[in-house]
């Protein structure tokens, strides 16, 4: 581990080594586990910013070819390797689903496709309006082609499309200042979430391994829903009450 190791690496890393010793422990090997009552790193949590739908259409508008981008990385929540990866083929306009199941990413200055973070592929639900814009966006296309492709048909970079036209347009919509693309995954979680969807629903959405991993970073998002359920609660044991 370097001095750039993130603190959930360090963390993830020293619980793998400490099973071992207490299995070591077990064993009589050794007769501690001189891993155990370490010092860690704390995870600090970053503030994560979430867009309204407001500002997401100032955002995609701005963008102005690259709008349907825009839309499918803030409604339906996918990393940007894997918007990267998405073929026409993979477009179900019939079901309203984009099937996610590879991930373009720069290794080494080169592109590589491969299988998405959590080596499972998924469907992801899209809402009527940005299949309408897909439907539009794909009509010339084959199935074989990507349906977000750069300029010379490869497969976006997001350092590129940052220098691009990203930033220019974050500018020019009046959105918060350095807004990157990976902060439209949250804003899908957020919007997802808004529209009343469970913790079940957006992990599979955006394909965490485990409900526990979305609750971690997205469960704060659910605080204002409690009251509403308190009120569901009460008209439910007193339904005539006034």
């Amino acid at each position: 581990m370097t001095e750039t190791s993130s603190a959930a690496t360090v963390r993830k890393n020293v619980g793998v080594v400490s099973q071992i010793l207490d299995q070591a422990v077990e064993d009589s090997r050794i007769v501690s586990n001189p891993a155990a009552g370490l010092d860690l790193p704390r995870i600090e949590h970053e503030e994560r910013r979430y867009l309204t739908p407001h500002q997401v259409d100032l955002l995609a508008k701005a963008a102005d070819g690259h709008a349907v981008l825009v839309y499918t990385l803030a409604y339906c929540g996918l990393r940007f390797g894997e918007a990267a990866a998405l073929t026409v083929a993979d477009v179900n306009l019939d079901r309203g689903r984009l099937r996610i199941h590879r991930s373009a990413t720069v290794v080494d200055s080169k592109v590589v496709v491969s299988s998405t973070k959590s080596n499972k592929g998924r469907d992801v639900p899209l809402p009527r309006f940005l299949a309408e814009m897909l439907a539009k966006h794909t009509e010339s296309m084959s199935p074989e082609q990507l349906v977000f492709p750069d300029s010379r048909g490869g497969h976006l970079r997001a350092n590129n499309v940052r220098r691009r036209w990203w930033n220019d347009a974050v500018k020019a919509s009046g959105v918060p200042e350095g807004l990157t693309p990976h902060e439209l995954r949250h804003t899908a979680a957020s919007l997802a979430i808004s529209a009343g969807a469970s913790i079940k629903a957006v992990q599979r959405m955006l394909g965490h391994s485990s409900a526990a991993l979305t609750l971690d970073r997205y469960g704060h998002l659910f605080d204002d829903d409690l009251g509403m359920v308190a009120q569901r609660l009460h008209d439910l044991a007193r339904p005539h009450s006034t």
